[in-house]
């Protein structure tokens, strides 16, 4: 008797968790702008609003990060400054200013090293096939949507 009870809540929680996950599953599609036929006018304002938070909360995040990188430049521009300074001693040459000169022709060398760079993606990703959908949910459920529908 207590095995069929136990079984019987474990069922019940497998079906709970399908709800669940179909839930998921409905939230998923609203939010990627799919099957919205059947919202509200309210439902369609609260889907916006949470995504203008989601997308600001991204934007933050990201701004953020550029701000730390910025820092570690500025650190490794220090670094590089003091070993560029202890060489030349070293060397018994006088520590060299970076002229503009010296920064647009660093500038010129990197843009066509990003020319170049863009070219060889632009050739590989021709060649490869990658999938580039956005997919929230289980793996399963994945799988489902990749194999062709007859």
């Amino acid at each position: 008797m207590h095995i069929n009870l136990e079984w019987q809540q474990l069922k019940d929680e497998a079906a709970s968790m399908i709800k669940k996950i179909e839930l998921l599953e409905v939230s998923k599609r609203k939010l990627l702008g799919e099957c919205l036929g059947s919202c509200t006018i309210e439902e369609l304002q609260q889907i916006e609003q949470q995504l203008e938070r989601s997308v600001s909360t991204i934007r933050a995040r990201k701004n953020q990060v550029f701000k730390e990188q910025i820092e570690q430049l500025k650190r490794k521009e220090e670094l590089l400054a003091a070993e560029n300074a202890r060489l030349s001693d070293e060397c018994g040459e006088p520590p060299r200013s970076v002229t503009r000169e010296d920064i647009l022709l660093l500038e010129e060398q990197r843009e066509s090293s990003s020319i170049l760079l863009l070219e060889e993606q632009r050739e590989s990703s021709s060649i490869s096939d990658v999938e580039t959908e956005l997919f929230i949910g289980l793996p399963e459920t994945r799988t489902k949507r990749l194999t062709p529908r007859k």
